[in-house]
């Protein structure tokens, strides 16, 4: 039987006081759905977990946001990412992440492959130094001055990028620790 290891990826709990969602309540929402070596990392929102079914990472988001809409009261979007796809998006950033502090470079996972056409309306050269690169289900964002100031993070936020998009942000430190994370239960068989 095979055992892969997967991350979680909340969106937007645990902000400005709405949407609370306790860890050690996740956890045990992930372990109810018969998932094992759960971890949690950080209070917003990320998981580690192990199972040996063979379902999606589509399915697998699908059952924990009804499992969380079931405990908690409310619809939280999550995304499942297995712990090689998170490896390949590390070893693919095509920003020096070794060289940059974590608060400079994000990643936004998605959903599906975003489609070039989502983003050209976006004038490049208007956002310098900040840039960004898609990848595997994934945008790559450098900025310099970090997230929060960031006004090419918000133009990639826009409807017109992400619509119809499961999306959750990361900063590069929550990456890393995350790929450590699901490294340390590597797939068996």
């Amino acid at each position: 039987m095979t055992t892969r290891t997967y991350a979680a990826l909340l969106r937007g709990i645990n902000v400005g006081g709405h949407k609370k969602v306790p860890m050690a309540e996740l956890r045990q929402v992930l372990a109810g759905l018969g998932h094992t070596d759960v971890q949690t990392y950080l209070q917003s929102g990320n998981a580690v977990f192990t199972t040996d079914r063979t379902a999606s990472e589509d399915v697998l988001a699908r059952e924990l946001e009804a499992a969380i809409e079931g405990h908690f009261g409310f619809r939280v979007p999550c995304l499942v990412v297995d712990g090689a796809h998170l490896r390949a998006v590390a070893a693919a950033c095509p920003f020096p992440a070794a060289t940059l502090e974590g608060k400079q470079l994000h990643v936004t996972f998605t959903s599906e492959q975003p489609a070039a056409e989502r983003f050209a309306a976006l004038d490049e050269d208007a956002f310098l130094p900040e840039e960004f690169r898609v990848g595997d289900r994934v945008i790559y964002l450098y900025a310099p001055e970090g997230l929060g100031r960031s006004k090419l993070g918000e133009a990639l936020a826009r409807p017109a990028v992400v619509k119809g998009l499961d999306v959750t942000t990361r900063n590069w430190n929550t990456v890393a620790k995350l790929v450590e994370l699901t490294a340390e239960h590597p797939p068996e068989g």
